[in-house]
């Protein structure tokens, strides 16, 4: 089966998207506001996680049981110990009907190396690269419509086999693009 080309995935998206927007165009500007890089067009948070021993994060690279192909000289140890990420959203225009559509991105680096039952370290090996970018575009009422797509990138010596225990790399976490409908409640996410 082929896979829809990005243009015609953005073309659809955005063709959608557009009734929606139309229904809340009709707002009054302040005369101070700006047409580009407003107050609060750069947004985000960043986070690094350390996962204790015996509950380390399991990437679904190596079988759960991975220690049997050589006990704590295993050559599968993707199982993370340490994982930094963050999430950042761009709005660079202020004005104008593309005031309400952003780009973001969500990146994830895992790094570790250990075994479950037999090694447990606090290697920060880099591991794999998770990355999430996307465009967005406001709706009324909370609501968010976004095209993403996702990636994960294997790094160092993960990039090859790694033995009898290796699952491969096309799991779960493999190349994919979602469309999605996002909807903040509870005073989440500040409207201005």
């Amino acid at each position: 089966m082929k896979r829809p080309s990005g243009i015609l995935l953005a073309v659809l998206y955005l063709g959608t998207a557009g009734a929606a927007v139309c229904q809340d165009l009709v707002q009054l500007e302040s005369p101070s506001s700006h047409k580009f890089f407003p107050k609060g067009w750069v947004r985000g948070y960043t986070e690094f996680s350390v996962a204790p021993p015996h509950n380390e994060v399991d990437l679904n690279r190596c079988k759960s049981y991975a220690g049997i192909y050589g006990g704590a000289q295993a050559q599968c140890t993707a199982f993370a110990r340490f994982v930094g990420g963050g999430y950042v959203e761009l709005q660079p225009l202020g004005s104008t009907m593309l005031r309400h559509v952003f780009l973001f991105s969500e990146p994830h680096i895992f790094m570790g190396s250990n075994v479950p039952q037999y090694n447990y370290t606090f290697s920060a090996a880099p591991m794999a690269f998770d990355r999430s970018v996307g465009v967005g575009i406001e709706l009324p009422k909370n609501l968010e419509l976004r095209l993403t797509q996702h990636r994960v990138q294997w790094m160092g010596r993960y990039q090859d086999n790694l033995g009898k225990g290796d699952l491969g790399k096309n799991g779960p976490l493999g190349l994919y693009t979602s469309v999605s409908a996002r909807w903040y409640f509870g005073g989440y996410k500040t409207r201005q």
